[in-house]
Protein backbone atom coordinates (compact mmCIF):
# COMPACT_ATOMS: atom_id res chain seq x y z
CA UNK A 1 0.00 0.00 0.00
CA UNK A 2 1.24 3.48 -0.86
CA UNK A 3 2.75 5.40 2.05
CA UNK A 4 1.76 9.06 2.12
CA UNK A 5 4.20 11.70 3.41
CA UNK A 6 2.75 15.16 4.06
CA UNK A 7 5.03 18.16 4.54
CA UNK A 8 3.18 21.28 5.64
CA UNK A 9 4.29 24.81 6.40
CA UNK A 10 6.63 25.18 3.45
CA UNK A 11 7.83 28.74 2.91
CA UNK A 12 8.69 27.88 -0.69
CA UNK A 13 7.03 24.84 -2.19
CA UNK A 14 9.50 24.43 -5.06
CA UNK A 15 12.54 24.71 -2.77
CA UNK A 16 10.98 22.08 -0.52
CA UNK A 17 10.32 19.89 -3.57
CA UNK A 18 14.01 20.17 -4.53
CA UNK A 19 15.16 19.19 -1.03
CA UNK A 20 12.82 16.19 -0.91
CA UNK A 21 13.82 15.17 -4.42
CA UNK A 22 17.52 15.29 -3.45
CA UNK A 23 16.75 13.20 -0.36
CA UNK A 24 14.94 10.56 -2.44
CA UNK A 25 17.82 10.41 -4.91
CA UNK A 26 20.29 9.92 -2.05
CA UNK A 27 18.25 6.81 -1.21
CA UNK A 28 18.55 5.60 -4.84
CA UNK A 29 14.87 6.10 -5.54
CA UNK A 30 13.42 7.05 -8.91
CA UNK A 31 11.01 9.97 -8.53
CA UNK A 32 8.22 11.38 -10.67
CA UNK A 33 7.42 15.03 -9.95
CA UNK A 34 3.86 15.68 -11.07
CA UNK A 35 1.84 18.78 -11.83
CA UNK A 36 -0.30 19.70 -14.83
CA UNK A 37 0.88 23.32 -14.35
CA UNK A 38 3.40 23.96 -17.18
CA UNK A 39 4.67 27.16 -15.57
CA UNK A 40 5.43 25.36 -12.32
CA UNK A 41 7.23 22.57 -14.19
CA UNK A 42 9.39 25.15 -15.97
CA UNK A 43 10.21 26.93 -12.69
CA UNK A 44 11.09 23.64 -11.03
CA UNK A 45 13.24 22.59 -13.99
CA UNK A 46 15.26 25.80 -13.67
CA UNK A 47 15.51 25.47 -9.89
CA UNK A 48 16.75 21.87 -10.04
CA UNK A 49 19.73 23.11 -12.10
CA UNK A 50 20.72 25.69 -9.50
CA UNK A 51 19.25 24.35 -6.26
CA UNK A 52 22.56 23.41 -4.66
CA UNK A 53 25.88 25.10 -5.42
CA UNK A 54 27.75 21.85 -4.79
CA UNK A 55 25.55 19.26 -6.46
CA UNK A 56 23.21 18.64 -9.36
CA UNK A 57 19.86 16.90 -9.33
CA UNK A 58 19.72 14.92 -12.59
CA UNK A 59 16.30 15.39 -14.14
CA UNK A 60 14.45 15.65 -17.42
CA UNK A 61 10.92 16.06 -18.72
CA UNK A 62 8.74 13.00 -19.37
CA UNK A 63 8.37 14.00 -23.04
CA UNK A 64 12.10 13.78 -23.77
CA UNK A 65 13.80 10.81 -25.42
CA UNK A 66 12.67 7.54 -23.80
CA UNK A 67 16.27 6.36 -23.26
CA UNK A 68 17.04 9.60 -21.39
CA UNK A 69 13.87 9.30 -19.31
CA UNK A 70 14.74 5.69 -18.41
CA UNK A 71 18.26 6.66 -17.32
CA UNK A 72 17.29 9.78 -15.34
CA UNK A 73 16.29 9.43 -11.66
CA UNK A 74 14.04 12.52 -11.42
CA UNK A 75 11.34 13.08 -14.02
CA UNK A 76 9.19 16.20 -14.38
CA UNK A 77 5.75 15.41 -15.73
CA UNK A 78 2.29 16.77 -16.43
CA UNK A 79 0.91 13.21 -16.53
CA UNK A 80 1.38 9.94 -14.69
CA UNK A 81 2.50 7.24 -17.11
CA UNK A 82 1.10 3.77 -16.50
CA UNK A 83 3.94 2.05 -18.36
CA UNK A 84 6.87 3.31 -16.25
CA UNK A 85 8.11 2.39 -12.78
CA UNK A 86 8.92 4.98 -10.11
CA UNK A 87 9.47 4.60 -6.39
CA UNK A 88 8.15 8.02 -5.42
CA UNK A 89 5.49 10.38 -6.71
CA UNK A 90 5.97 13.98 -5.60
CA UNK A 91 2.64 15.73 -6.14
CA UNK A 92 2.65 19.47 -6.76
CA UNK A 93 -0.94 19.53 -8.02
CA UNK A 94 -3.80 20.91 -5.94
CA UNK A 95 -5.69 17.61 -6.19
CA UNK A 96 -4.74 14.06 -5.34
CA UNK A 97 -3.02 12.66 -8.40
CA UNK A 98 -4.62 9.95 -10.51
CA UNK A 99 -3.28 6.42 -10.04
CA UNK A 100 -1.08 7.51 -7.11
CA UNK A 101 -1.53 4.04 -5.65
CA UNK A 102 0.90 2.56 -8.21
CA UNK A 103 3.77 4.18 -6.24
CA UNK A 104 5.46 3.00 -3.05
CA UNK A 105 5.49 6.57 -1.70
CA UNK A 106 3.53 9.72 -2.35
CA UNK A 107 4.91 13.05 -1.16
CA UNK A 108 2.56 16.00 -0.67
CA UNK A 109 3.72 19.54 0.14
CA UNK A 110 1.57 22.35 1.53
CA UNK A 111 2.73 25.93 1.77
CA UNK A 112 1.56 28.59 4.22
CA UNK A 113 -1.12 30.20 2.07
CA UNK A 114 -4.70 29.71 3.29
CA UNK A 115 -5.76 28.36 -0.14
CA UNK A 116 -2.99 25.77 -0.28
CA UNK A 117 -3.58 24.72 3.33
CA UNK A 118 -7.25 24.13 2.55
CA UNK A 119 -6.71 21.96 -0.52
CA UNK A 120 -3.92 20.06 1.28
CA UNK A 121 -6.30 19.33 4.17
CA UNK A 122 -8.82 17.94 1.68
CA UNK A 123 -6.17 15.67 0.14
CA UNK A 124 -5.04 14.57 3.60
CA UNK A 125 -8.63 13.68 4.58
CA UNK A 126 -9.10 11.77 1.32
CA UNK A 127 -6.01 9.61 1.97
CA UNK A 128 -6.88 9.12 5.64
CA UNK A 129 -10.49 8.14 4.90
CA UNK A 130 -9.22 5.68 2.26
CA UNK A 131 -7.00 4.02 4.88
CA UNK A 132 -3.57 4.94 3.53
CA UNK A 133 -0.71 5.10 6.05
CA UNK A 134 0.10 8.78 6.62
CA UNK A 135 3.08 10.56 8.09
CA UNK A 136 3.00 14.30 8.68
CA UNK A 137 5.99 16.62 8.98
CA UNK A 138 5.69 20.27 10.00
CA UNK A 139 8.31 22.39 8.24
CA UNK A 140 9.81 25.52 9.68
CA UNK A 141 11.27 27.04 6.54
Amino acid sequence: MTQIYFYSGSGNKLQTACRLCAKALQQNMKILIYTPDATMLKQLDELLWTFSPTSFIPHCHIREDSALVSATPAILSDRIPADMQFDVLLNLHREQPPTFDQFNRLIEIADNSPEDKQVARERYRFYKDAGYPLQHFQLDD
